[in-house]
């Protein structure tokens, strides 16, 4: 339903857990974009290798980053174990490694290349934190990654719309139960099944997807401006029939997220980025997140660009249309991301027996293309998908709840122990085309924050790993962003 680079996306998807301070120059103006060299290691925009952080590893509070300020929102009040012995509430009864700032050093060197041209990172929680980048924030000038650069946060952005219905659901305006087609009638075909607003938001609701946006990076390159409207994409998707009965089985769709976004401007009588501001941004001072319009295509404030390689050349694609919206429109930071998740899971968002809904995955299988098959997972193969969140559990027995999400030109995840021990929040300004060429960079930093035995076995497998199943896939969509 969104824009589609590649149906290679799902090598990624099983991998990943599962700005107008500077304006775009020529290369990206809608008269048509210049091309520039892809960078190598070697180039003289930036040295291979160079990496800005912070490497104070330490208990909350102890040491402050001169990257980014630890977040203001209070960790969970939850009894911790010391860093390596087995903590019972981590959701695997698992084991969270020590926070090793040499590795996650390494996980992000060698920025700029053909595949990444930048990273942005940061870990933070109760076990300590770090934060860092690499590469440059243009490969044009080789402009610094700026430490508190915004970014487009793709499918990120579900998370916050779940947030939103879960507080309409406490507030007794919506009920998770009803079907779709009572709040919002004509919305679906008059033969589709009642689809319940929970089936909606877990990914259940067998709603078919969208092909509006499709096409591969060259097609994007020119065709980046386009927009649709939630009601054009929704009816794009339902010209189709059912994928599944609603409730059988669970297959990652965004379709569910614009006709929740038209949920939640018909239960409040505002505008979706009204609600997502007044209900979450402001409340939590997420000054640098915002909903931006379809027709917006700016990137406002420091920021790093985006690029997409076509023809083995880089094009600068940082502005285009946010026209994913609820599904995946919304631009952040990660500081701004670490505060959201870190105030949702204590339960600061969302009331603490609505926000049960986003830590229960329905027992279905699932039936969509590579997610939730992470190898050595007890759930493997099962649903992983709750409202809003991704669970992934490693070898180790953590168990991590979080989000991952792409546009072109840019990979974005947040992932965290439900204690919110550790929190990790990333940016990549990937070029392939979400062919999961930034893999090896996703590999080592979930190694070096989750699961160690990860970058081991990614060796011996070439890159493939056991991290997969957080992330999404768009082949199940038809579509590029996630």
């Amino acid at each position: 339903m969104q824009r589609k680079l590649t149906t290679a996306s799902a090598v990624l998807a099983a991998v990943l857990l599962a700005t107008m301070g500077t304006a775009l120059t020529a290369e990206a103006s809608s008269s048509g974009p210049a091309t520039l060299p892809v960078p190598a290691p070697s180039s003289s925009v930036a040295p291979a290798g160079s990496v800005a952080a912070s490497d104070d590893i330490g208990p909350r509070g102890s040491v402050a980053s001169p990257v980014e300020a630890p977040s203001a929102v209070p960790a969970p009040q939850i009894p911790t174990a010391p860093t390596g012995l087995r903590a019972p509430y981590l959701d695997g009864g698992g084991v969270l490694p020590s926070l090793d700032a040499g590795a996650l050093r390494e996980a992000i060197s060698g920025l700029p290349n053909e595949k990444v041209t930048s990273a942005l990172v940061k870990v933070s929680g109760t076990e300590g934190e770090w934060a860092g980048t690499s590469g440059v924030a243009d490969v044009r000038t080789g402009r610094p990654v700026p430490a508190h650069g915004a970014f487009r946060i793709g499918s990120v952005s579900k998370v916050f719309t779940a947030a939103v219905v879960l507080q309409l659901v406490a507030e007794d305006k919506v009920d998770l139960g009803t079907s779709v087609q009572h709040y919002l009638p004509g919305l679906l075909p008059a033969s589709y099944p009642d689809v319940s607003v929970r089936q909606l938001l877990n990914h259940t609701s067998g709603l078919p997807a969208s092909e509006e946006g499709s096409g591969d990076a060259a097609w994007f390159v020119r065709h980046r401006f386009d927009h649709w409207t939630p009601q054009e994409v929704i009816a794009s998707a339902t010209k189709k029939d059912m994928d599944f009965a609603p409730g059988s089985q669970q297959s990652y769709n965004g379709t569910n997220y614009f006709v929740a976004g038209l949920l939640i401007e018909k239960a409040t009588r505002e505008s979706y980025a009204h609600e997502i501001d007044r209900r979450v941004l402001r409340p939590l001072g997420l000054h640098r997140t915002y909903v931006p319009d379809r027709r917006d295509v700016r990137l406002p404030g420091p920021h790093a660009h985006g690029y997409v390689r076509v023809d083995g050349r880089l094009v600068d694609i940082t502005e285009q249309s946010p026209y994913s919206w609820a599904e995946g429109g919304l631009i952040s930071t990660s500081a701004d991301l670490t505060r959201f998740f870190t105030a949702l899971y204590a339960g600061k968002v969302v009331p603490r027996p609505q926000l049960a809904e986003m830590f229960t995955v329905p027992d279905v299988a699932y039936s969509g293309k590579g997610n939730c098959r992470v190898p050595g997972d007890p759930h493997a193969g099962r649903a992983c998908f709750s409202v809003g969140l991704t669970r992934t559990t490693w070898s180790n027995g953590v168990t991590a709840w979080g989000k991952s999400g792409a546009v072109p030109g840019y990979t974005t995840a947040v992932f965290a122990t439900r204690d919110s021990r550790r929190v990790l929040a990333y940016s990549l300004t990937a070029t392939g085309n979400q062919d999961g060429s930034e893999l090896p960079y996703i590999v080592r930093l979930l190694a070096a924050t989750f699961d160690p035995s990860l970058t081991e076995e990614a060796r011996e497998t070439g890159g493939a790993g056991r991290t997969g199943g957080a992330g999404e896939t768009r082949g199940a969509e038809g579509a590029g962003r996630s």
